[in-house]
């Protein structure tokens, strides 16, 4: 028989102390006992990776190989090294069953026994419940050392500063680099320079040979605001600073959201102050902020030409947004952020995209745009299309179904619960407190999936958009020929989603206001993504197939 072996540590702590070494080990020495085939090809580690999440290099290998069948057993010391979360290990296991693969728990042996399968269930919750704790003690212990002033909120050396190598958290280990310390007063005396910008300061770094925080050769202008705008350099670094939230935006309309949070700044005074060696003086570091306050208060302001479709433009081959661009003989252009982001060039696959001529493109969307608006039958046609919700976003499709999951997931946990109760598993006291866990729980996502569906069917109320659309675009017609370049901007931030161009063809992505309220908003809810054919007018585009206002694909 075909053997694996999985196996987990956490913390790179456990890695180094060779934990992983000695699950292996065991593990092995099983497979010998039973007389099993292991090759070295099959041992699957993941060092440092927590078993929250299922997105691990070692486990990825796995499950490709099961499905591959490759194998027929895999070995794992408990059920926790497979996955924290209980829901994730009855994903795992269900999948590699169905993959005709077994799994065995050398540690804790486990047959199709219901009082084994019990038991799997109550030591799955055990273990989230167990993570949720270890991960509230954490923050909280974190938080008593911060205010005590015994831990630094750096988790990672800070660009200016050494630390104690034997405690890199204890703020009284915290010296200044000397090097590093002058390259940041540098950089602040640069930048206090008549008429310099983060920008210029780049530029004298990289032809100083500095190298960023990172060890990078290059600089951008965001490395250097980092640095400008950093309060340590006064004195104080501040822990509690930020909390994590779900993520609003992303880099480009084209691209995911990634790992879908972000992280925004908490009230002033939820900070926790930490005095470090201070670098530049205050006055320095004020006058630093007040330039760059009146840079960003300025920047649209001293932008050399207008761009229609500033910021909505996105790059087809590598999926980035395109920057407005002015060369130094006045020509505008719209631009792939991928040609000249120095990340992507210093690995060798900068974006070969061409430079888009801004007037042409802004000229033929804005003529598409105005048929649109003077003739909106193909509008209500396409709402026609959309009943049954075929056009239903896919987000919205996608929230409901996870929404659906989440809850039956809940219910079967409830069922556990009690079923763990009545075998006297668990107390009555330890039943009560999960029970109302999960009932707070199961009335967040009751919520969610009530404001979901009012969504949807507010969607789905084809009549009173169809009338909606055609009035919204009667009205809007009767300006289009005399709209200054103010008005057509509004005009397109609040009808247009993004333009896509990918080399030969232009792809614009409408979005129209279904009620009232919409006409103030920059997203509604009707949305109709099609291909135009632009190439009389942008030279070296080819026709993309279709007359303006077709519609090849929308939702609702």
């Amino acid at each position: 028989m075909n053997a694996a072996i999985y196996a987990r540590v956490s913390s790179k702590r456990q890695a180094k102390d060779q934990t992983i070494e000695q699950q292996v080990e065991r593990l092995r020495a099983y497979a010998r006992e039973q007389g099993w085939t292991l090759e070295d090809s099959h041992i699957y580690r993941d060092d440092g990776y927590s078993g929250a999440s299922l997105s691990r290099p070692g486990l990825d290998a796995l499950r490709d190989h099961a499905a591959e069948a490759l194998i027929e057993v895999v070995l794992i010391t408990a059920p926790d090294r497979l996955a924290r979360k209980y829901l994730h290990q009855v994903l795992l296991l269900e999948e590699l069953a169905g993959c005709g693969c077994r799994v065995v728990f050398t540690d804790r042996p486990m047959s199709d026994d219901p009082n084994d399968q019990l038991l799997l269930q109550i030591r799955g919750a055990v273990a989230e419940y167990e993570r949720t704790l270890i991960t509230e003690r954490m923050r909280r212990g974190k938080l008593a050392k911060l205010r005590a002033g015994t831990l630094l909120p750096w988790t990672r050396g800070h660009y200016g500063y050494r630390v104690d190598p034997d405690h890199p958290r204890r703020p009284s280990g915290v010296t200044r680099d000397p090097y590093e310390a002058a390259v940041v007063q540098q950089i602040f005396a640069w930048y206090g320079e008549d008429g310099a910008t983060l920008y210029s300061v780049a530029k004298k770094l990289e032809a100083a040979g500095v190298r960023t925080p990172r060890g990078r050769p290059y600089w951008i202008g965001c490395s250097v605001r980092a640095i400008l705008q950093d309060p340590a350099y006064l004195g104080t670094a501040y822990g509690n600073r930020y909390r994590m939230v779900p993520a609003r935006g992303r880099v480009s309309a084209l691209r995911p959201l990634g790992a879908g949070h972000s992280y925004v700044a908490r009230p002033r005074e939820e900070w926790i102050a930490i005095p470090v060696p201070p670098i530049v003086a205050e006055e320095e570091f004020a006058m630093a902020q007040q330039k760059l306050a009146g840079n960003r208060q300025r920047a649209r302001r001293n932008t050399r030409a207008e761009y229609l479709l500033q910021g909505q433009v996105s790059c087809g081959l590598c999926r980035l947004t395109a920057g407005a661009r002015t060369t130094p003989g006045g020509y505008s252009y719209y631009v792939c952020r991928g040609r000249w982001d120095k990340r992507r060039r210093s690995a060798g696959r900068p974006c070969t995209s061409r430079y888009i001529p801004a007037p042409q493109l802004d000229a033929v969307v804005w003529e598409d745009l105005c048929q649109v608006l003077r003739d909106p039958a193909h509008l209500a046609a396409a709402l026609e299309r959309a009943q049954g919700g075929a056009w239903l976003p896919q987000e919205l499709r996608a929230r409901q179904a996870t929404l659906a999951d989440a809850l039956r997931a809940l219910e079967r946990h409830q069922d556990r619960l009690l079923e763990a109760y009545l075998h006297e598993a668990i107390s009555l006291d330890e039943f009560e407190r999960k029970r109302r866990e999960l009932q707070d729980k199961q009335a967040t996502l009751l919520s969610q999936q009530h404001q979901v569906d009012a969504i949807t069917r507010q969607q789905m109320d084809l009549r009173a958009l169809v009338s909606s659309l055609a009035d919204f675009a009667e009205r809007v017609a009767r300006g289009l020929e005399q709209a200054s370049f103010a008005q057509r901007r509004t005009l397109v931030e609040l009808l247009i989603d993004h333009v896509v161009v990918t080399d030969e063809e232009v792809e614009i992505r409408y979005v129209f206001p279904t009620t009232p309220a919409g006409e103030r908003l920059p997203f509604c809810q009707l949305r109709l993504d099609y291909r135009g054919g632009l190439s009389e007018r942008l030279p070296g585009h080819r026709r993309g197939g279709t007359e303006p206002g077709a519609v090849h694909r929308g939702c609702l």
